[in-house]
């Protein structure tokens, strides 16, 4: 399925995608959401790229290989719970950083530190299965 409209279309897709994919990612916690299903998009916009344009342009374009990011999404993912410890509270209770930037209120927190955590594991996890069965196939 390489087409000339599919192979055209699908960076821009994949690139709407990822877009989407952080917006889902950044709205967990208030509203349905999170790092996992943003995850799951960002991976699909993976294996679309992949589809259309091969495995060794998805590999040029994420640079680093697919299961290190999900190994260091899992070590954010525990680096937020570790943040805890030190304000005398048990693993992953949630720790908020409130400030203003330009008379706007920030809330920076440890569940979205999770969060990305978790994106970036599915990331890197859905992304490198799909690379590995994309590559079985084109051989």
């Amino acid at each position: 399925m390489r087409t000339v409209i599919f192979r055209t279309i699908a960076p821009y897709l994949a690139a709407l995608m990822v877009l989407f994919s952080i917006f889902v990612l950044l709205r967990g916690h208030n509203e349905p959401g999170g790092g996992f299903i943003g995850g799951l998009i960002a991976a699909s916009a993976l294996a679309i790229f992949g589809i259309a344009c091969g495995v060794a342009s998805v590999r040029r374009a994420i640079v680093f290989h697919p299961m290190g990011i999900s190994g260091f999404g899992l070590f954010i993912g525990a680096l937020a719970g570790v943040v805890s410890f030190f304000r005398g509270q048990a693993f992953m209770t949630s720790q908020w950083l409130i400030f203003d930037f330009f008379d706007v209120e920030v809330a920076l927190s440890t569940p979205l530190v999770f969060d990305i955590g978790v994106y970036l594991v599915v990331v890197g996890a859905i992304g490198s299965i799909a690379l590995a069965l994309e590559e079985r196939e084109s051989d």
